[in-house]
């Protein structure tokens, strides 16, 4: 079948012809009609997380999918052939640039009835990640005050509708040519961050979302009220994270090193900071495509290419000047 191959660290994606997935008793096939680019595909195909996604190369690239499942494992209960399902495969297991993928039963979940196959494959890895921060490690509730940086991108958008959902008070970051469609979203107050320091206009803050890292998340610290917390998607890494994931002793004393200063900076404020690598979960899709379908949450898709662009398609994550996510379409 076609796919999109990483061969060499810091390549071009290239395509190749790759063997059939293979199947597990507990997986399911999915004919792929739909897959998002996300920044950690491109973070993957420069070798920036190698250290701590130790893949094998040649890697076939991807982390979001929307499509059709063609075939069950033997022990597969939720699917069968014919559903049209979602999801962000675990990261062992990913490859969703390619014609189908196998994942297993527990990361997928039916796609949102409302949502077109690219929408649906938008979703999984923004939406989870906007999830686990605000629900899971946020716990946000009605009356807080919740800031989310770089509000129009993909996380962002999700982000702020969900933080909306759960009440809060919500401040975003974002170019002024998006201020409108940034509070059309739910955000109650905009900072341009090309004209205004945000710092100087937000304070007392329950929890902040920071996509961005390096001083920013420094700043982002200091708008927190006591008791506050920073949850970083772009790092550094935290202790938490390196204990979870596994990795080696050595890799963990360098991990802890590399977030050690930030983490000094949030004792003596009175505030904390917390890694996350988000995870894969079909319970967690199934709940997130009740809210799509209610119309409490909408995917934003700013940019659909055509498979045989992929690419280009992932180069144009650093280039920008489109809101939400990028997505790449399959015809069969």
């Amino acid at each position: 079948m076609k796919a999109f191959v990483v061969t060499k660290y810091g390549e071009p994606l290239r395509e190749a012809d790759v063997a059939e997935p293979a199947m597990g008793e507990r997986d399911v096939l999915v004919q792929v009609q739909a897959a998002g680019l996300n920044q950690l595909d491109e973070k993957i195909r420069l070798g920036e997380f190698k250290q701590i996604l130790p893949y094998k190369l040649q890697l076939v690239l991807g982390n979001d999918v929307a499509g059709t499942v063609i075939r069950v494992g033997a022990q597969v209960t939720g699917f069968k052939p014919g559903d049209e399902v979602y999801g962000r495969p675990s990261k062992d297991r990913i490859g969703t640039f390619a014609e189908r993928i196998a994942v297993a039963e527990d990361d997928l979940a039916l796609k949102p009835v409302t949502a077109s196959m690219a929408e649906a494959g938008s979703l999984p890895l923004v939406a989870l990640t906007a999830w686990q921060a605000l629900v899971e490690r946020g716990n946000v509730r009605p009356g807080q005050k919740v800031l989310i940086h770089a509000g129009a991108g993909g996380v962002g958008t999700i982000a702020i509708q969900l933080a909306k959902h759960l009440g809060a008070t919500v401040a975003t970051t974002g170019s002024g040519s998006n201020a409108d469609f940034l509070r059309e979203l739910g955000a109650d107050v905009v900072i341009d961050y090309r004209t205004e320091d945000f710092e100087e206009h937000l304070g007392g803050y329950d929890l902040v979302l920071d996509s961005l890292g390096g001083e920013n998340l420094e700043k982002s610290l200091r708008v927190l009220k006591p008791g506050g917390k920073a949850i970083g998607i772009s790092g550094p890494p935290d202790p938490k994270f390196a204990r979870d994931a596994g990795l080696n002793p050595v890799l963990r004393l360098a991990i802890t090193a590399l977030s050690r200063k930030i983490r000094r900076q949030a004792r003596k404020l009175g505030v904390s900071y917390e890694f996350l690598f988000m995870r894969a979960s079909g319970d967690q899709l199934r709940r997130i495509a009740a809210l799509v379908d209610a119309g409490t949450l909408r995917p934003v898709v700013g940019k659909v290419f055509d498979f045989a662009q992929t690419p280009e398609a992932l180069q144009s994550l650093a280039d920008g000047g489109f809101r939400g996510k990028a997505v790449l379409t399959l015809n069969h």
